[in-house]
């Protein structure tokens, strides 16, 4: 719940300060206790040597001799001797007095049973802290010949203050680095998340005003990262949907265009056998025969509209085909539409030419492609039906011998309602050869135009090797 209220440059900016505030945090402690290990190292250390230097200086003089002046006002260090058994005191002293910064008595340091258990033998020594005419001090136990310990002890003023110096100095540090793990959380936050803004901004400008040509600024080459590439594909994906938005508005546009002359037509034959009682029985014929042509023109326009609208082939569908026989099919078909006009078919290897595909709709594509050969085919002349191409990528070609293609309408062919000036008297509607295309582009195919050797017009379709319709 606490995730979904707050926002995403929220959250990366808390989780950013929060890693580094946990590392800082983690390091002062670290340092803390190094430096603190480090100064009482140097302490014990200190009195290791201190401890050699009292042997050395009392190495032929009576145990109960050695003893230091224990205010810690003069001597360096304060050393006594102490041995296993209370009642073998050296100095006859017997057992510790109850304060042992007492002036005058035989231990001045305090004498526990772990001090007696090193001078017995049984450890190698230790350290102690503990205070001393209300000053902290450390001590170290250390044997000291048969049944003896000796005991040194040195002030840790210092020691102790720099502890606490350390730690309100590493504390001022931590929380300092952690505010300042927050400001460069924020501003991590805030620069990382700039082109995700302006991507966010741009969705929301787009989604407002359903205008897909605003693109993303991206930064000069040389400086791409993630959100830089997923800048680019956004880009990427606005110029596709411009272009679909594009491709839309101009199908309506065109349809709208193509549909109002047969819609008047339908109108006006139908306004027309409304009026049947004043018609003569020809008028009537003639009315009604173009009433029902016009319907065929329209259904056929929105069926072809239809068919442009699928993208995709029905996967359910897809079979092997095998290319010979469509396209002996499709030629039978077409003989029965336009008797004036003689096709031909060749094929190199009909037994290797199998596709991946909908039956279907590349007869479809085959007819459209043999009925436009024939429209522009002058009566008499043969259209030329050729299918070969390498094993498992067969390729096929349709030629006429009519005009051909203009140069400047050859890049137009294929494009939806294009008709050309030499194409406007004849029937159709402008679709065929953009279904034919489509249909080829969703088998993975490629559709061409090209003008042909001698005059006419030249169609190849390649399909390419084991490609599947998406």
């Amino acid at each position: 719940m606490w995730r979904r209220r707050r926002p995403l440059r929220t959250r990366l900016a808390l989780a950013a300060a929060a890693a580094v505030a946990f590392v800082v945090v983690c390091v002062c402690t670290a340092a803390f206790f190094i430096v603190r290990y480090e100064l009482y190292r140097q302490l014990d250390l200190n009195l290791t040597q201190s401890a050699r230097l009292v042997a050395q200086q009392n190495r032929d003089a009576h145990p109960g001799v050695i003893a230091g002046e224990c205010r810690f006002l003069a001597a360096p260090a304060c050393a006594q001797v102490v041995p296993a058994d209370p009642a073998d005191d050296p100095a006859g002293a017997g057992d510790p007095p109850a304060d042992p910064a007492a002036p005058g008595e035989r231990y001045t340091l305090p004498v526990s049973d772990a001090v007696r258990r090193v001078a017995a033998g049984g450890s190698d020594g230790f350290s102690a802290d503990f205070r001393l005419a209300g000053h902290p001090a450390r001590m170290l136990a250390t044997p000291y010949g048969k049944g003896l310990a000796l005991q040194v002890a040195l002030r840790a003023d210092t020691v102790e203050e720099g502890v606490r110096q350390a730690a309100w100095l590493l504390s001022a540090v931590g929380a300092a680095g952690v505010l300042l793990a927050a400001g460069l959380g924020y501003a991590v936050a805030r620069t990382g998340l700039a082109p995700v803004a302006r991507l966010t901004a741009t969705a929301e400008w787009i989604a407002a005003t359903r205008d897909p040509r605003h693109r993303i600024e991206l930064p000069p080459p040389g400086r791409e990262d993630e959100v830089t590439r997923l800048a680019g594909s956004f880009n990427t994906m606005l110029g596709e949907l411009e272009q679909s938005v594009t491709a839309q508005r101009r199908l309506v546009a065109d349809a709208s265009h193509e549909l109002r002359t047969p819609l008047t037509a339908l109108r006006t034959n139908a306004e027309l056998l409304g009026r049947a009682e004043q018609l003569t029985p020809h008028q009537r014929e003639r009315a009604a025969s173009a009433l029902g042509r016009q319907l065929r023109e329209v259904t056929g326009l929105v069926n072809d509209l239809i068919e442009l609208a699928r993208d995709e082939e029905p996967q359910p569908l897809v079979e092997q085909v095998r290319l010979a026989g469509l396209v002996e099919h499709a030629a039978a078909t077409a003989r029965t539409h336009w008797p004036a006009v003689p096709f031909t078919v060749q094929a190199a290897d009909p037994e290797g030419a199998v596709v991946a595909g909908v039956p279907a709709r590349l007869s479809r594509l085959l007819s459209n492609l043999l009925d436009n050969a024939a429209k522009f085919s002058p009566p008499g002349l043969p259209v030329e039906v050729e299918l070969g191409g390498p094993y498992g990528a067969p390729e096929l070609t349709v030629r006429d011998h009519g005009p051909g293609i203009a140069a400047e309408d050859l890049p137009y062919v294929f494009d939806r309602f294009y008709r050309a000036d030499a194409a406007r008297a004849l029937p159709g509607s402008g679709l065929g050869l953009a279904m034919a295309r489509q249909i080829a582009h969703a088998h993975g195919a490629t559709l061409t135009a090209e003008a042909a050797p001698g005059g006419g017009a030249l169609f190849r379709l390649r399909f390419t090797p084991g490609q599947q319709p998406p």
